[in-house]
Formats: C-alpha cells, structure tokens, sequence
C-alpha cells in the first residue's frame, strides 16, 4: 500500500507539473509568454480603477510581443517568491521594475538595462529625515524581498533602526506611512514619484538616497534566447520610437535608455 501510494503521488504529481520551457523554438510552438509581476507596483504594472492591468510596463511588454508574434499573458505573482515562479515555470520571465542586482544575477538572467532607478527614502512633508543617518531610531518600511530591502539591509544604518518592517507590498507601506505608524519608506524612485504626484504636497523625500541601479527583465538562466529576442526587439522599438511614446505617456519625457 505504501508503495501504491507513493507511486500514486509520482504519477499525480508528473500530471499536474508544469513544463519548463527555455528555447525560442518552444515558446513559438506554444503561441504565448507569461509575464510575472506584482500588480500593485505603479506607475511600472498595477490596477487602474476599472481593475485593468496597465502601466509602463505593460505597454512596453506588449509593444514586444506584438512585434515578435507571440500572445503575453499577465500573472501577478507574490513578489517575494518571485525566483521559484520563475524556476518553476509558473512565469516565463518578471517585468516589473525589476531591479538588477549582483544577488540576483546568481538566480536570474537579466535583458538589457532599460531604466535607470534609486532607492529613495519617502517620508511625510515636514519630516526632519533627510540623509541616511537620520534614520537612526526611526520605523523604517520596505517590500519584502526588493531592492530597497536589499538596500537598507546591507547599509550599517539597519543596526541603528528603530524598527524596519517588510510589507507584501509598497501599497501596504505607504498606507502605514499615511497612518504615522512608521516613519518613512525606502522605495524605487520611479514609483516614489509616481505616489508624489498622486497627493500633491503629501510627501517628500530626503536628498541622500541609498543605491542607484537600473531595471531590467527577469528570466531563467537558461532562457537564453528569449532574452536575446526580446533585447534585439527592444532595440528596434526604439529606433522606430515606440520606446520614446511609451515613456512620455507614462513619465512625459523620454527615459527609456536602450538605443
């Protein structure tokens, strides 16, 4: 019975496994990519307020796709088990103001850089926090598993902290950032300033940052060629200038740095 019963457990778990696929070839015989993201991560993928999927990102992504021929597919996904969906298979890649860091590199294959980024330190107006050594003592919040808690973890600052708490999302930080509950949130510049011009005069931020980094899409190690189709596609969305549309919708100028 043991026995039966273990080979039972093989079987249903070969049915129900997902197929890692790597090579270009299957994705084209297979007619479609999917795309992780966290849908909270404004202005780069999130929910407008009809609940659509919409964001720099998203129209990036599909101004690719619809040029290489292959149907995208969104799945958002729990930030911080982003690197086993991916290994997994449960995602084909990440697009989502993914920050390209050494640590990462270990576990993802990156694209080229495609924006530039800081982890900004965000407070309410009026906040005497302006440098990096006047978070001492205070309640700092960050996403689980981003770059900002890379970041802020990795600085000799962490030690002095009065407390620093990881949310499931940057949503979730900036509202206890709204309720006084914590003293200000280490976040990417891109969506800081995405929140800022939200609530006019509700916020800040301090003039001494942590890191400054780039973003890039995420993939298997062994997606070699999606990779490569997808930076060539870039690069030539770029020179037909839908790369510079995208980026004046979204930011109103022209940020995008793959030429």
């Amino acid at each position: 019975m043991i026995v039966l019963g273990f080979t039972a457990f093989i079987t249903l778990y070969g049915c129900t496994a997902k197929e890692v696929i790597n090579t270009y070839s299957e994705f084209e015989e297979r007619g479609y990519v999917i795309v992780g993201l966290d849908d909270t991560f404004a202005p780069m993928g999130f929910r407008n307020n009809e609940n659509e999927l919409v964001g720099f990102d998203i129209d990036l992504a599909k101004a690719v796709f619809n040029y290489l021929g292959l149907e995208v597919r969104f799945q958002p996904i729990d930030w911080n088990s982003k690197e086993l969906e991916l290994k997994s298979g449960s995602i084909d890649m990440i697009w989502n103001g993914l920050s390209i860091t050494e640590a990462r590199k270990k576990e993802i294959l990156f694209s080229l850089p495609y924006l530039a980024n800081r982890q900004i330190i965000l407070t309410k107006s009026g906040a005497t926090i302006d440098t990096i050594s006047d978070l001492a003592g205070k309640k700092l919040g960050v996403q689980i598993s981003s770059a900002a808690d890379q970041a802020v973890t990795e600085n000799s600052i962490s030690s002095q902290l009065g407390e620093l708490i990881k949310y499931d999302t940057y949503n979730q930080a900036i509202l206890e950032l709204d309720n006084n509950t914590i003293d200000g949130v280490v976040i990417d510049e891109i969506m800081g300033r995405y929140i800022m011009s939200q609530k006019e005069g509700v916020y800040q931020v301090a003039s001494e940052s942590f890191l400054e980094e780039f973003y890039g899409i995420g993939y298997r190690l062994e997606s070699v060629e999606l990779k490569e189709k997808i930076d060539e596609a870039l690069q030539i969305l770029s020179t037909r200038g839908v790369t510079t549309t995208i980026s004046q919708n979204w930011f109103d100028e022209d940020i995008f740095l793959i030429s």
